[in-house]
């Protein structure tokens, strides 16, 4: 597959701040022509040692005994609050055993005493009204703190980011809602955050075609395909010449290994970039580098991040307006923020949903440091924190039809989990 780098517009969050954002820059990250990405820096001297750290730990989350792990799930949620892994469907007939995830409701957010939504005002949703999950201080040291502390850091962001989306409605679409968008990002008590890890595919591939959950429905929150995936193409090999048509026909071959394509159903999705590590290196992820963070004596060392991913093809793809693939790197010092399908509704279109995909590590790609020969003895793992920001349960998303946020969620969780209703969710895989 020829691939297409693409350069996301990048804003400074001084500008941000500023309220210094023209509406030329917005139109280009999230116009009609865009990517539908926008990309922050200079951010504030906390986040990267708190990136590593909450990174750090979704490795040690998703090494921990499956009796643990089991204890970590919330079923009532539809697992999605807590550790979730196993049986979303990547496609028609396919179970996702690539990746796990640990979901947070992010209401704290709005007020540090709240865990959720009000289950009292909202019954029969409690993947946001039930109260977080979190691992023992034992087992993940730090783990709470360092993940809510970050997602604040991202929340504080997006309602930057929010307040210049809103001046753009205000003098681009008619009829918006004047400070829509950031009282939403600000008030939500709907937010969710998903901590990802992306299994290492030697590991993975092993079990990819078992369809038990391991105590865990792996809910694609935020996640809602769109349109067919795209072909999986098996092959890491570029052919070096190709007649014109069957350059193009590779062009929408996608392997989307790590995570099928599809859209966020939120407002807009604060992205940390990904951390490549190499388990390879270790008998366990739990095992540190020399890199631990100074100001942080009672948590264990962060993980040796690897400066990029071996695997040259592996990472983040979006497809453009005009469905053609562009892979897109977040610097590691930046966060990302994409829009979803509860945005395009508010905005009647004017902001598009942003399909996109990830590409797993082929270990046949990755390169021996230091030399130009593959190994395949690499074990690759990829991990990332996505916030979605998103309407309180009662907040209309459509004016026209008064369609709420919550009938709107309701009916992605549903489409997403008919495909493995009657599997046994008490059934742990180790």
């Amino acid at each position: 597959m020829a691939i297409k780098h693409a350069t996301p517009v990048t804003v400074s969050l001084h500008d941000l701040q500023s309220n210094n954002i023209p509406s030329s820059t917005l139109t280009s990250a999230f116009g009609p022509d865009s990517l539908g990405i926008l990309v922050v820096k200079d951010l504030p001297p906390s986040f990267p040692s708190l990136r590593t750290r909450v990174l750090s730990n979704s490795s040690r989350l998703a090494s921990l005994p499956a009796s643990t792990l089991a204890n970590l799930t919330n079923p009532q949620a539809k697992y999605l609050v807590g550790w979730s892994h196993g049986v979303e469907t990547l496609r028609p007939g396919v179970v996702d055993t690539a990746k796990g995830s640990y979901y947070i409701n992010c209401a704290f957010y709005r007020d540090p005493s709240l865990q959720g939504a009000d289950g009292t005002k909202f019954p029969g949703f409690e993947e946001y009204t039930a109260p977080n999950v979190w691992p023992a201080d034992e087992d993940v040291p730090g783990f709470r703190s360092d993940a809510e502390d970050l997602i604040r850091l991202i929340i504080d962001t997006a309602v930057l980011v929010a307040r210049a989306c809103d001046r753009f409605g205000r003098t681009e679409i008619d009829g918006y809602q004047d400070g829509y968008l950031e009282r939403v990002v600000r008030a939500s008590t709907t937010t969710k955050a998903r901590l990802l890890h992306y299994f290492p595919i030697e590991q993975q591939s092993q079990t990819q075609t078992q369809t038990q959950p391991n105590g865990a429905l792996e809910q694609q929150n935020g996640h809602h395909s769109r349109s067919p995936s795209p072909t999986t193409n098996g092959s890491s090999t570029t052919p070096k010449q190709q007649p014109k048509e069957v350059e193009e026909e590779e062009q929408q071959k996608v392997d989307d290994s790590w995570c099928t394509t599809h859209v966020d159903h939120g407002c807009l999705t604060g992205l940390t970039s990904a951390m490549f590590l190499d388990e390879s290196e270790s008998e366990s992820p739990l095992i540190g580098s020399s890199n631990s963070d100074p100001g942080s004596q009672s948590r264990t060392p962060t993980l040796q991040e690897l400066h990029s991913s071996p695997d040259p093809s592996s990472g983040l793809y979006i497809l453009n307006r005009a469905g053609v693939m562009h892979k897109v790197a977040i610097p590691r010092d930046c966060l990302a923020f994409q829009t979803g399908e509860a945005l395009e509704l508010i905005t009647h279109g004017k902001f598009k949903a942003v399909p996109h995909f990830v590409r797993g590590v082929d270990p046949g790609n990755c390169a021996v440091a230091g030399t130009s020969t593959s190994t395949t003895q690499s074990k690759i793992a990829r991990n990332t924190l996505a916030v979605f920001t998103q309407p309180n349960l009662d907040e209309p998303v459509d004016l026209e039809t008064g369609l709420t946020f919550g009938e709107f969620a309701r009916g992605v969780v549903k489409k997403n989990t008919a495909a493995v209703e009657g599997l046994d969710f008490k059934r742990a895989r180790t």
